[in-house]
């Protein structure tokens, strides 16, 4: 398989989607499914699946994590300084295993976190985490190949706290469209661009993010 970057930034990987998990959960009280929608909303997800230097060895968790609330925020308060407590949480188990994850299947963060939520990766812990990796791996893969269809538009409203209704209101779109989008029924690459731009901007996340892949 060829992986998206070189393998010599793999624990540089590691260690920096380690620490963001740690520091969002438990330093700063973040929802994981939350810290996780917003590393793929902010750009650095994309940026961190390309093996850009500038992200995997030029930040450290902490600045992850800052530079991904200061991106997902319009007018974000600052995060609280780290607190050191020498023990290894889930979180950073987590982060830890997903960042391996991805570089061994080539699997966009955004599509492994809508087939898997993070919460349910932390439910893996307890089983997996002093298993040899690869059984994580193939866990993964088959719980992503089994799990129906759930699109971004779903993912992104859930993660606003909106209902469909409201989000049909405030967007000026049409309930049932809302509804045969989020159901896989009509496709929302084929939307309208206005369509598109009215939910993007009341989500608050770009246009592209809404986009569904080609189901392989």
């Amino acid at each position: 398989m060829t992986h998206a970057y070189s393998e010599m930034y793999l624990d540089d990987a590691k260690d920096l989607l380690s620490v963001y998990f740690d520091y969002l959960v438990n330093d700063c009280n973040y929802d994981g499914d939350l810290a996780a929608t917003y590393f793929w909303m902010s750009g650095y997800a994309e940026r961190f699946e390309k093996g850009d230097p500038g992200v995997l060895a030029g930040m450290s968790g902490i600045e992850l994590a800052r530079a991904v609330h200061n991106a997902t925020h319009f007018s974000p308060q600052p995060l609280p300084e780290q607190r050191f407590t020498g023990v290894r949480s889930p979180e950073y188990w987590a982060g830890w295993a997903l960042a391996w994850y991805q570089w061994h299947t080539g699997r966009r963060f955004k599509d492994i976190f809508n087939a898997v939520p993070f919460s349910f990766v932390i439910e893996m812990y307890p089983l997996f985490h002093e298993m040899d990796v690869i059984q994580f791996f193939n866990a993964m893969d088959s719980r992503i190949v089994s799990i129906p269809f759930s699109s971004r538009l779903k993912l992104l409203r859930e993660s606003r706290g909106l209902s469909q209704s409201e989000m049909a209101a405030q967007a000026g779109v049409n309930l049932r469209s809302i509804q045969m989008y989020e159901q896989g029924v009509n496709h929302i690459n084929k939307a309208q661009a206005i369509t598109l731009f009215r939910l993007s901007r009341v989500i608050g996340c770009r246009i592209e993010d809404l986009l569904e892949n080609p189901r392989m």
